[in-house]
């Protein structure tokens, strides 16, 4: 916790106390269903939390975006990002059922009202979205092809609406074809080692008008 605020110094009080109440909820729900490994449980604002925040070092969300987490798993990244932007709205998809259900009990645990989830593909999802955020569900060839038709067309950000997606190693082969796709990393940002090969990969999307 100590770690989260150092990196994010300008928590509101109730985002701390949203973020201190995460990992004794995740605790208890991971006895039930397991859905984080036990190494990363005992680390989990490292591992999961600030990881998740990578996203927003790279770019902020303005009120009233929509942004969609694909392959949230546990509620990562969406729960840390909806925690931080309080007033965006995040659809967390996932097509394991027992993953929403922790989705469910911990947003409800922390009184997350901007969370609403889904126990689908995400190819079977309707709707648009400002961004969409994922880590590491597949490789972007893939991944693209998943959220096509899936992104807003008209942007309310400085930055083009796409996909913002955390990544780690070398993904010179798994970009080759998106000459567009911008990699930042998140040791520029964090000084831990668990992030010296960890990225966040933008890649905005192009409409043909």
């Amino acid at each position: 916790m100590e770690l989260l605020k150092k990196y994010f110094p300008d928590l509101s009080q109730d985002q701390i106390s949203k973020f201190e109440k995460l990992e004794e909820l995740y605790q208890d729900w991971n006895l039930k269903i397991n859905v984080v490994s036990r190494k990363d449980i005992d680390e989990l604002y490292l591992r999961h939390v600030i990881h998740s925040l990578g996203i927003a070092k790279v770019q902020s969300f303005k009120p009233g975006s929509k942004i969609l987490d694909v392959g949230t798993g546990g509620g990562f990244p969406g729960i840390p990002l909806a925690i931080m932007y309080p007033e965006s709205t995040f659809h967390l998809v996932d097509s394991i059922g027992k993953k929403i259900k922790v989705v469910d009990e911990v947003s409800e645990g922390l009184s997350l009202e901007n969370v609403t989830s889904f126990n689908q593909r995400v190819e079977d999802l309707d709707g648009n979205y400002d961004f969409i955020v994922s880590r590491a569900v597949a490789i972007m060839p893939t991944f693209v092809r998943w959220v096509k038709g899936k992104i807003a067309k008209d942007s309310n950000h400085d930055r083009k609406n796409g996909i913002i997606y955390l990544k780690g190693g070398d993904l010179s082969e798994e970009l080759k074809d998106y000459r567009t796709a911008k990699i930042y990393e998140l040791s520029d940002y964090f000084e831990e080692d668990f992030f010296e090969t960890k990225k966040v990969v933008y890649l905005p999307m192009k409409f043909r008008g």
